[in-house]
Protein backbone atom coordinates (compact mmCIF):
# COMPACT_ATOMS: atom_id res chain seq x y z
CA UNK A 1 0.00 0.00 0.00
CA UNK A 2 1.80 3.32 -1.61
CA UNK A 3 1.68 5.97 1.70
CA UNK A 4 0.80 9.74 0.26
CA UNK A 5 3.55 12.13 0.65
CA UNK A 6 2.94 14.59 3.41
CA UNK A 7 2.74 18.12 2.28
CA UNK A 8 5.41 20.53 4.19
CA UNK A 9 3.46 23.09 6.12
CA UNK A 10 4.80 26.35 6.06
CA UNK A 11 2.85 29.00 8.19
CA UNK A 12 1.49 32.06 6.10
CA UNK A 13 4.29 34.81 6.56
CA UNK A 14 2.43 37.35 4.26
CA UNK A 15 3.65 38.56 0.87
CA UNK A 16 7.43 39.74 1.33
CA UNK A 17 7.83 43.87 1.00
CA UNK A 18 10.43 44.30 -1.89
CA UNK A 19 13.68 45.60 -0.62
CA UNK A 20 12.81 49.28 -2.19
CA UNK A 21 9.98 49.46 -0.18
CA UNK A 22 11.83 49.05 2.69
CA UNK A 23 14.51 51.72 2.50
CA UNK A 24 11.89 54.18 1.77
CA UNK A 25 10.09 53.20 4.43
CA UNK A 26 13.51 53.56 6.49
CA UNK A 27 14.02 56.89 5.03
CA UNK A 28 10.45 58.15 5.67
CA UNK A 29 10.50 57.30 9.32
CA UNK A 30 14.07 58.48 9.79
CA UNK A 31 13.02 61.80 7.95
CA UNK A 32 9.82 61.87 10.27
CA UNK A 33 12.26 61.31 13.82
CA UNK A 34 14.64 64.01 12.77
CA UNK A 35 11.90 66.83 12.14
CA UNK A 36 10.33 66.11 15.11
CA UNK A 37 13.46 66.45 16.88
CA UNK A 38 14.08 69.84 15.15
CA UNK A 39 10.37 70.86 16.18
CA UNK A 40 10.76 70.23 19.45
CA UNK A 41 13.95 72.24 19.57
CA UNK A 42 11.85 74.84 18.07
CA UNK A 43 9.69 74.67 20.67
CA UNK A 44 11.50 74.64 23.40
CA UNK A 45 13.56 77.94 22.37
CA UNK A 46 10.11 79.88 22.30
CA UNK A 47 10.44 81.67 25.45
CA UNK A 48 11.51 84.90 27.14
CA UNK A 49 14.56 85.18 29.09
CA UNK A 50 16.52 87.94 30.99
CA UNK A 51 19.61 87.40 31.55
CA UNK A 52 21.36 90.89 33.33
CA UNK A 53 20.40 93.94 32.58
CA UNK A 54 20.62 94.49 28.86
CA UNK A 55 21.84 97.70 27.85
CA UNK A 56 21.04 97.08 23.73
CA UNK A 57 17.59 95.73 22.27
CA UNK A 58 17.79 94.29 19.00
CA UNK A 59 14.86 94.00 17.13
CA UNK A 60 14.50 91.55 14.09
CA UNK A 61 12.66 92.19 11.21
CA UNK A 62 9.60 90.41 9.20
CA UNK A 63 7.59 91.59 6.15
CA UNK A 64 6.39 94.82 5.91
CA UNK A 65 3.03 95.23 4.05
CA UNK A 66 1.60 98.14 2.12
CA UNK A 67 -0.05 99.42 4.89
CA UNK A 68 2.63 98.97 7.29
CA UNK A 69 4.17 96.34 9.58
CA UNK A 70 2.86 92.48 9.05
CA UNK A 71 1.05 91.30 11.82
CA UNK A 72 3.84 88.91 12.76
CA UNK A 73 6.18 91.99 12.57
CA UNK A 74 3.52 94.05 14.52
CA UNK A 75 3.78 91.40 17.07
CA UNK A 76 7.34 91.80 17.28
CA UNK A 77 7.23 95.34 18.04
CA UNK A 78 4.41 95.51 20.63
CA UNK A 79 6.58 92.94 22.22
CA UNK A 80 9.34 95.29 22.26
CA UNK A 81 7.02 98.23 23.58
CA UNK A 82 5.90 96.57 26.12
CA UNK A 83 9.29 95.59 27.44
CA UNK A 84 10.38 99.38 27.16
CA UNK A 85 8.16 100.26 29.42
CA UNK A 86 10.02 99.38 32.43
CA UNK A 87 13.38 99.58 30.43
CA UNK A 88 12.87 102.73 28.41
CA UNK A 89 16.57 103.84 28.43
CA UNK A 90 17.65 101.06 26.40
CA UNK A 91 19.22 101.65 22.96
CA UNK A 92 17.49 100.02 20.21
CA UNK A 93 18.63 98.29 16.70
CA UNK A 94 15.95 97.84 14.39
CA UNK A 95 17.14 95.40 11.58
CA UNK A 96 15.61 94.38 8.24
CA UNK A 97 16.88 95.35 4.87
CA UNK A 98 13.71 96.25 1.84
CA UNK A 99 12.54 93.33 -0.26
CA UNK A 100 11.53 93.81 -3.70
CA UNK A 101 8.01 93.83 -2.35
CA UNK A 102 7.89 96.03 0.50
CA UNK A 103 7.16 99.51 0.22
CA UNK A 104 9.90 100.47 2.56
CA UNK A 105 12.80 98.79 4.70
CA UNK A 106 12.15 96.92 7.52
CA UNK A 107 13.54 99.09 9.49
CA UNK A 108 12.04 102.49 8.52
CA UNK A 109 9.20 100.23 9.10
CA UNK A 110 10.10 99.26 12.59
CA UNK A 111 11.60 103.11 13.57
CA UNK A 112 8.16 104.67 12.03
CA UNK A 113 6.02 102.00 14.33
CA UNK A 114 7.64 102.55 17.50
CA UNK A 115 8.40 106.59 17.08
CA UNK A 116 4.60 106.40 16.23
CA UNK A 117 3.93 104.48 19.72
CA UNK A 118 6.18 107.03 21.65
CA UNK A 119 9.72 105.81 21.61
CA UNK A 120 12.51 108.35 21.10
CA UNK A 121 13.78 108.45 17.71
CA UNK A 122 17.17 109.23 19.12
CA UNK A 123 17.97 106.31 21.07
CA UNK A 124 17.40 103.76 17.95
CA UNK A 125 19.67 102.64 15.33
CA UNK A 126 18.72 101.57 11.65
CA UNK A 127 20.15 98.77 10.43
CA UNK A 128 18.78 98.53 6.72
CA UNK A 129 20.57 96.44 4.17
CA UNK A 130 19.87 92.68 6.33
CA UNK A 131 18.03 90.12 3.93
CA UNK A 132 18.38 87.19 6.69
CA UNK A 133 18.50 86.08 10.10
CA UNK A 134 22.19 85.63 10.36
CA UNK A 135 22.78 89.15 8.33
CA UNK A 136 20.66 90.59 10.83
CA UNK A 137 23.03 89.49 13.58
CA UNK A 138 26.18 90.57 11.92
CA UNK A 139 25.25 93.82 10.52
CA UNK A 140 23.69 94.99 13.81
CA UNK A 141 26.93 94.19 15.70
CA UNK A 142 28.44 95.94 12.89
CA UNK A 143 26.57 98.86 13.35
CA UNK A 144 26.88 99.02 17.49
CA UNK A 145 30.66 98.66 16.70
CA UNK A 146 30.72 101.83 14.60
CA UNK A 147 28.46 104.18 16.41
CA UNK A 148 31.13 103.01 19.65
CA UNK A 149 29.09 100.78 21.29
CA UNK A 150 30.12 97.92 23.80
CA UNK A 151 28.96 94.51 21.81
CA UNK A 152 29.76 92.10 25.22
CA UNK A 153 27.63 94.34 26.83
CA UNK A 154 24.00 92.25 27.83
CA UNK A 155 21.69 92.60 24.84
CA UNK A 156 18.10 91.52 24.55
CA UNK A 157 16.86 90.12 20.81
CA UNK A 158 13.05 90.04 20.04
CA UNK A 159 12.03 87.77 17.42
CA UNK A 160 8.63 85.67 17.36
CA UNK A 161 8.86 82.77 19.60
CA UNK A 162 9.32 79.98 16.50
CA UNK A 163 12.69 82.34 15.78
CA UNK A 164 14.78 82.19 18.87
CA UNK A 165 15.92 78.85 18.61
CA UNK A 166 18.14 79.85 14.79
CA UNK A 167 18.55 83.59 16.87
CA UNK A 168 20.70 81.82 19.75
CA UNK A 169 22.11 79.34 17.29
CA UNK A 170 23.32 81.97 14.80
CA UNK A 171 24.36 84.69 17.69
CA UNK A 172 26.76 82.11 19.23
CA UNK A 173 28.63 82.24 16.06
CA UNK A 174 28.63 85.92 15.26
CA UNK A 175 28.89 87.16 18.22
CA UNK A 176 31.62 83.92 19.93
CA UNK A 177 29.11 82.96 22.95
CA UNK A 178 25.68 83.68 23.77
CA UNK A 179 26.27 84.39 27.34
CA UNK A 180 25.09 88.23 26.90
CA UNK A 181 21.97 87.18 24.87
CA UNK A 182 18.43 87.42 26.53
CA UNK A 183 15.67 86.79 24.51
CA UNK A 184 12.41 88.07 24.28
CA UNK A 185 9.18 85.78 22.36
CA UNK A 186 6.65 87.82 20.64
CA UNK A 187 3.22 85.77 19.82
CA UNK A 188 2.46 84.57 16.32
CA UNK A 189 -1.28 86.06 16.71
CA UNK A 190 -1.97 85.35 12.93
CA UNK A 191 -2.74 81.06 13.23
CA UNK A 192 -2.04 80.83 9.50
CA UNK A 193 1.37 82.61 9.70
CA UNK A 194 2.02 80.91 12.96
CA UNK A 195 0.99 77.31 12.16
CA UNK A 196 3.38 77.89 8.24
CA UNK A 197 6.25 79.60 10.13
CA UNK A 198 6.06 76.17 12.73
CA UNK A 199 6.35 73.73 9.83
CA UNK A 200 8.93 75.94 8.22
CA UNK A 201 11.31 77.16 10.76
CA UNK A 202 13.10 73.25 11.70
CA UNK A 203 13.84 73.27 7.99
CA UNK A 204 15.60 76.90 8.06
CA UNK A 205 17.73 75.62 11.15
CA UNK A 206 19.05 72.78 9.36
CA UNK A 207 20.22 74.90 6.60
CA UNK A 208 21.27 77.51 8.91
CA UNK A 209 23.36 75.71 10.44
CA UNK A 210 25.12 74.22 7.51
CA UNK A 211 25.07 77.32 5.47
CA UNK A 212 25.14 80.31 7.50
CA UNK A 213 28.57 81.18 9.06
Amino acid sequence: MRRKNKRSYHPYGGKRKPLWRKALLGLLLTGALAFGALFGAVLYGSYDHIRGEPQVMVILGCQVKPWGPSVLLQDRLDKALEYLEDHPDLTIVVSGGQGTDEPISEAQCMYDYLTEHGVDGAQILLEDQSGSTVENLRNSMELLTQEGYDTTADMVVVSNGFHLTRVRMLWDRVCGGDDNLSTLAAPSSHLPSRLKMYIREPLALVKSFVFDR
